[in-house]
């Protein structure tokens, strides 16, 4: 099994990668990109799946990330991938992945252990 901070990498990487390539972008211009509406709904799934694979312990330490949201996106775009509504797609990258980056950030920050000082006394500090 991979580790939570494995996973919560992936999950940072892919919100990242969907931010800047959304930068920008208008919804008519979302909308006339193929390439680009399957390179983000990949990742939005990609987050879901990575999302379903964190232990409940993590996801119960940070009930304010809507995980179940998350998940439930990713089961319908595997699911019903031909019945996808380009709206809510745009409106997950536009507006909550922002959010969810910010989110995993702060996650990830929170477990880095602390750094020993250069001093050796083994007292952590950042």
């Amino acid at each position: 099994m991979r580790r939570e901070e494995e996973i919560l990498a992936d999950i940072a990487d892919a919100a990242d990668a969907i931010v800047r390539s959304m930068r920008d972008q208008s919804f008519a211009d979302f909308l006339a990109d193929d390439d680009l509406r399957d390179a983000i709904l990949l990742r939005l799934i990609r987050i879901g799946e990575a999302a379903r694979q964190l232990p409940p312990t993590l996801k119960s330490r940070h009930p304010n990330v809507p995980w179940a949201d998350t998940i439930a996106f990713r089961n319908r775009a595997v699911h019903a991938y031909f019945a996808i509504d380009w709206s809510i797609v745009w409106e997950t990258a536009t507006a909550d992945v922002p959010t969810l980056q910010g989110q995993i950030a702060a996650i990830i920050t929170a477990q880095q252990p602390p750094l020993d000082p250069p001093d050796g006394s083994g007292r952590g500090s950042r």
